[in-house]
């Protein structure tokens, strides 16, 4: 039921109650307040728990399960390294837009208060997720692991899910024909230049 009423919105009916995103968004955070938030919510599972699971536990479920170790030992270490840093980057990148231009967080609780159509969101709707994606694939890659690729994989599914249902509808119930005009003209997750214009 949800997820029609935000579906709906999102194609121009923006009467009746607002979701819950719309009433989180209401309230603008400090930016203290937005990096500890971050710091204490996002980092422990981002920079923490998604690694160990990746790199750590991905391993030991391989071998447990007699699962091949793909890639090519040294030259996998070196494209997964080269992928980490990547990823992490424009992970990084999109956070710092989204505290300091968006005035709001990458955390449904506490949105971005603008519109961001600038810095990594000029080429891609969702780089923070690009650069997530790419990041933990990377770790997979370098710790050769078939169990932590599919965890990265079905992560990444579940994500693009989300944005697709939940996130594309709860932005354009806030930003309206703003957001509409931009999710035309901006792709979802693959890069490209932006037009000129």
């Amino acid at each position: 039921m949800r997820l029609r009423r935000t579906t709906r919105r999102s194609e121009g009916d923006l009467g009746g109650t607002p979701s819950r995103y719309a009433r989180w968004a209401r309230t603008e955070h400090g930016e203290a307040t937005r990096i500890a938030t971050l710091a204490l919510l996002a980092g422990p599972v981002f920079l923490g728990l998604l690694p160990f699971l990746v790199a750590g536990v991905g391993p030991r479920i391989d071998r447990r399960l007699g699962l091949p170790r793909p890639g090519i030992g040294g030259v996998s270490r070196i494209v997964g390294g080269l992928l980490t840093v990547l990823g992490f980057s424009l992970g990084l990148w999109s956070v710092e837009v989204q505290v300091d231009r968006g005035r709001g967080t990458p955390l449904p609780v506490m949105p971005t208060q603008e519109l961001l159509t600038e810095g990594p969101f000029r080429y891609c709707r969702n780089p923070m997720t690009l650069g997530a994606i790419l990041a933990y694939l990377g770790m997979a890659v370098a710790a050769r692991t078939t169990a932590g690729t599919a965890l990265v994989l079905s992560l990444a599914a579940s994500l693009l899910v989300y944005l697709k249902r939940l996130e594309e509808g709860e932005l354009a119930e806030r930003f309206g024909e703003a957001y509409l005009a931009y999710r035309r003209e901006t792709p979802f997750i693959i890069p490209r230049r932006p037009r000129r214009g």
